[in-house]
């Protein structure tokens, strides 16, 4: 798999996270500005997009969802508010590719996210 790292916030520590969760199967992973990634999924030359932000949804994905629409993003935490393990796998199941969530969640999301996207 091939990872994309955009957003406002903590894309050293996200890039970090997911070469730890997903080990070798990951087989890249690139931190980027939010527009480099978003376009290296359009492109398909990255198949996931993950960024945070302060709100989990604005910086971390604006780009992503400009780019390649609603449709493939989803935000799976904001402040106040993480979605479940299942609404998370949800939008994997239902194929998305990018995905925003705020830094403080890091620890919460992407052990979640990572393990569905491993599992698919």
């Amino acid at each position: 798999m091939r990872f994309v790292v955009g957003g406002q916030t903590e894309k050293e520590a996200i890039a970090e996270s997911i070469r730890q969760l997903a080990g070798d199967k990951a087989t890249s992973i690139t931190v980027m500005n939010d527009i480099e990634a978003a376009m290296a999924i359009k492109n398909d030359e990255a198949d996931y997009y993950l960024g945070a932000c302060n709100t989990g949804g604005g910086g971390a994905l604006a780009m992503a969802i400009a780019l390649i629409g609603l449709d493939q993003c989803a935000t799976l935490g904001m402040p106040g508010k993480i979605l479940s393990d299942d609404e998370i796998i949800a939008h994997v199941k239902a194929g998305k590719k990018a995905f925003g969530f705020t830094g403080q969640d890091i620890e919460i999301i992407l052990p979640v996210i990572i393990t569905a996207l491993i599992s698919q």
